[in-house]
């Protein structure tokens, strides 16, 4: 009988030392250094098995739902532009190589913690509607867009072709927020389009060619090459490039239409990670640039790679720059595919052009700070697209086709004067 007892008395001193011994262990683990991962693996663990047992929703704490939520709020934690995508997200990631889906048509962001609008693409339903950038999207359909990331707000308002989606709009000048139905066409991008989206190229006045890009996408640098030969077929004596309202695209891309307007060899943009660790450099490597007088023309939602394009050939003296200060979305997202089929958008590097000036959050300055405000610069695409004057209303017709594009007068004053 003694014996018993003492056994039991020493599993129960076991017991005792090993519940001391874990909590010494983990709590030695949480105090250790910051970049233990071990001890803060053990953390993370606990916390997930705690939920998963004790959470009143069981349905709702599964490991897959727990991990994934857990990875989608470290990463949307860091930055806009990060983002975990579960196995969905990045297939429909990968499905946009395309180049052509269901949609409203326009490019969002995330400004200041809200979706916002960078542009809406020509002759879409978002163009059609007026949606401007910088306007703010605060719902799509029933969920308001607080908090949520971009590659949800897209997949809402995608969808079946010919369906609707309604968003809500909070614009600057207006008190209360629009309300805005939409229906959904197919999106097919165009990123290389002539002044009247025609695709003929023709010159304007004194030999000065006309083009304008709308995004980087696979083929904009052979579209773009195929549209200067034919004006140089023309007598091509200077260039008007226009990136405005260009959301950016391809890096590699932009790469390939800066080095049509500088020598081999020369820096078009440079990334660095993490400590201003150098990560790549990307220099022309076309022999027998093209040496013709250019002018951009810029704007607040010109992003990405088109500031890269503007930044490189400002900084070489090739172009200048006219408009507006540009978005500033100067960032380096990689996608690190894992085992499962999901996947990491992680923000790597930011962008620095030739003279080293960083694009991110500050964006590029024109040499000729000429201001068009959004109704002025949606009146010139209406009028310029096809059909886009048949949608409006009579008594609006007569302001768009009388409006003017005071910027690109200012290109064809300055490239005058060079020619």
């Amino acid at each position: 009988m003694k014996q018993r007892v003492f056994h039991y008395m020493l599993m129960a001193a076991l017991v005792v030392n090993l519940y001391v011994g874990y909590h010494h262990f983990t709590a030695s683990a949480e105090a250790a250094g910051a970049n233990d991962v071990y001890a803060h693996m053990a953390k993370f663990s606990r916390v997930i098995e705690q939920v998963r047992r004790n959470y009143v929703d069981e349905d709702k704490v599964t490991y897959d739902q727990l991990v994934d939520s857990a990875l989608a709020g470290m990463l949307a934690n860091l930055d806009p532009h990060s983002e975990y995508m579960n196995t969905k997200k990045h297939q429909a990631l990968m499905d946009d190589t395309r180049q052509e889906f269901g949609g409203i048509g326009i490019v969002v962001s995330i400004r200041d913690d809200w979706l916002t609008i960078i542009s809406p693409m020509e002759g879409t339903p978002g163009a059609r509607a007026g949606l401007r950038p910088g306007d703010r999207i605060v719902r799509i359909g029933d969920q308001s867009t607080e908090g949520m990331g971009i590659n949800d707000a897209v997949n809402l308002m995608r969808g079946k072709v010919g369906t609707e989606v309604t968003i809500n709009i909070a614009r600057k000048d207006e008190e209360k927020d629009l309300e805005i139905t939409l229906k959904r066409e197919r999106i097919k991008t165009k990123s290389v389009r002539d002044l009247n989206s025609k695709g003929d190229y023709p010159l304007l006045e004194d030999g000065v060619g006309y083009v304008r890009l709308s995004g980087f996408s696979e083929n904009t640098a052979t579209e773009l090459e195929a549209a200067l030969t034919k004006m140089e077929e023309a007598g091509l004596k200077g260039l008007v490039l226009d990136l405005r309202d260009n959301p950016g695209g391809l890096l590699t891309q932009s790469a390939r239409v800066a080095e049509k307007f500088i020598k081999a060899g020369q820096l078009i943009v440079s990334t660095e990670g993490r400590g201003t660790r150098e990560l790549d450099r990307l220099v022309a490597t076309v022999i027998g640039h093209r040496t013709l007088p250019m002018v951009i023309l810029i704007n607040g939602g010109s992003a990405s790679a088109s500031e890269i394009v503007a930044g490189c050939l400002q900084d070489l003296k090739r172009a200048e720059l006219i408009g507006t200060r540009t978005f500033g979305k100067g960032s380096v997202q990689s996608i690190l595919p894992l085992k499962d089929g999901s996947a990491l958008r992680l923000t790597t590097a930011k962008y620095y052009t030739p003279s080293h000036r960083t694009i991110h959050e500050k964006g590029i300055e024109p040499d000729y700070v000429v201001e068009m405000t959004p109704e002025q610069m949606r009146d010139i695409m209406l009028q310029r697209s096809p059909g886009g004057l048949e949608t409006l209303p009579k008594e609006d017709r007569e302001r768009v086709k009388a409006a003017t594009d005071s910027q690109l007068d200012k290109a064809l004053e300055i490239l005058r004067e060079k020619l």
